[in-house]
């Protein structure tokens, strides 16, 4: 085997030998006015990383609470705008992408699945007048969606 073999197995077999970090609760205020108030843990490098459970307000009042992992929205949680929009679901990296409920500031709203913060797939659209609009979308298109009438 030769030396630099033998240092990446040592070196690997040091990562493993580590017990798992420790998730503490915290308040971070971050430079730009940004604050974060839940669960991280400090990494190997000693920097702090958002894990768990915890929520974020941005300087620009934006305010995501909900799942945190490798320091990213990730799982399920709600961003909410100043405007009052506001998208409750799943994310992944950041980005809106599952299934989750978009609702605009007049109050109308989209329910259904979302592909890397856009609406794409199966989905019902209520709009602010209480109408209802099922079917697929395609980001901003949304062909053939089906009115449902209300007869009661």
């Amino acid at each position: 085997m030769s030396a630099d073999l033998r240092d990446n197995k040592r070196k690997s077999d040091k990562k493993k030998d580590r017990p798992p970090p420790e998730i503490v609760y915290s308040t971070y205020i971050f430079a730009n006015g940004d604050k974060y108030e839940g669960d991280c843990i400090q990494t190997e490098f000693g920097s702090v990383e958002r894990t768990g459970r915890g929520t974020h307000t941005s300087s620009n009042g934006i305010i995501y609470e909900g799942s945190w992992e490798k320091d990213c929205m990730n799982g399920k949680g709600k961003l909410t705008h100043p405007s009052k929009a506001s998208y409750e679901g799943d994310f992944v990296n950041n980005l809106f992408h599952g299934f989750g409920r978009y609702t605009w500031p007049d109050g109308s709203f989209y329910e259904g699945s979302f592909v890397e913060n856009r609406l794409e797939g199966g989905g019902v659209f209520h709009d602010t007048e209480g109408q209802v609009w099922t079917g697929t979308f395609h980001f901003k298109a949304a062909p053939g969606l089906k009115f449902k009438l209300n007869m009661n």
